[in-house]
């Protein structure tokens, strides 16, 4: 049996030889849903490497592997087949129980599927004051690319990028995205060699997967998007450090890149920026979920700090 170091020095540990480490549970059960190492990382906003040490101590603990791993892809063994369907119950009795006391304790939990991009670029450090304000409300963040249905109980509200005004799903507008290039000072010093939109045609166009972004500054500020080097990355998380670390121009989302630009990280090389209700955020969720009134609490006060916000980093709109 093994022991676990204490972090405070106070005593150790012992683990079960019965029971698997929880994390490194959780972590298998991500990569196992999302065939992917990497996609796996994104969504519990740890590296890559971090999932492989936890998929290696779990095979360690149980002396199998749960992976069959090829050149471009992973596929579960028998063993890790039959393993995800008991963490997948295991977890569900965990969560389910988790409420119930919850409940009998007057607190309320919300589980929020959110964006990995906006969770780690403006979310995180602000959470303090809505937790300060409603402690009876407890946060599950669910950061993550998969689309999900808040009428089926995948999650309690739903935060997504785009143009969502006509879901069939409830959704509150929560603010407009302030849209316009960025780029690093360390590649392209403080931007001033380009004074027009059309002067961006010869770099390196970083873009999320969907490309809503640039199309939709690109018609506005009448630059041949068709005609420029396109990257594609999977997620804006990717797209940000790819433009930190110069590898060409992203359309900086205003509330996401603020702290970039205000540190030198970016620079905004051009001023006119787009803001469009196609480019926003919206919060998505059950209007007969039990938990409305929690609900509409967090959900206010996220339309009041990014209203806040967006007005801080707005600058001159076509």
């Amino acid at each position: 049996m093994s022991a676990v170091i204490d972090p405070r020095g106070i005593g150790t540990l012992r683990s079960s030889p019965f029971l698997p480490p929880l994390s490194a549970a959780r972590v298998f059960q991500v990569v196992a849903n999302r065939g992917s190492f990497r996609l796996a990382g994104e969504e519990l906003l740890i590296t890559q490497s971090a999932v492989s040490h936890h998929i290696k101590q779990l095979e360690s603990a149980l002396g199998t592997p749960l992976f069959r791993r090829k050149s471009k892809s992973i596929e579960l063994t028998e063993a890790g087949t039959m393993f995800l369907a008991t963490v997948d119950e295991a977890f569900t009795v965990l969560s389910e129980g988790t409420a119930r006391v919850r409940s009998r304790s007057g607190q309320t939990s919300l589980r929020v599927s959110l964006l990995p991009s906006f969770a780690a670029n403006w979310l995180v450090n602000r959470l303090g004051s809505f937790l300060k304000s409603y402690p009876a409300i407890e946060l599950e963040l669910d950061p993550t690319l998969r689309i999900v249905d808040v009428g089926r109980g995948e999650a309690d509200i739903a935060i997504r990028f785009g143009d969502f005004g006509g879901s069939k799903q409830s959704c509150v507008h929560l603010a407009n995205e302030d849209l316009s290039p960025v780029l690093s000072p360390a590649l392209y010093g403080d931007g001033s060699q380009f004074q027009s939109a059309l002067d961006l045609l010869n770099q390196e166009i970083l873009q999320a997967k969907s490309g809503l972004e640039w199309q939709l500054w690109s018609e506005a500020a009448g630059f041949p998007l068709e005609r420029a080097k396109q990257t594609r990355l999977t997620d804006y998380n990717i797209v940000l450090q790819a433009a930190l670390d110069g590898q060409g121009v992203a359309m900086g989302r205003g509330l996401l890149v603020r702290e970039h630009i205000r540190a030198g990280r970016l620079v905004r090389p051009l001023s006119a920026s787009l803001s469009s209700q196609k480019a926003a955020y919206w919060a998505a969720f059950d209007p007969l979920s039990k938990k409305l009134e929690a609900i509409e609490a967090f959900v206010a006060w996220l339309k009041n700090e990014m209203t806040l916000s967006a007005q801080r980093t707005s600058g001159p709109i076509f």
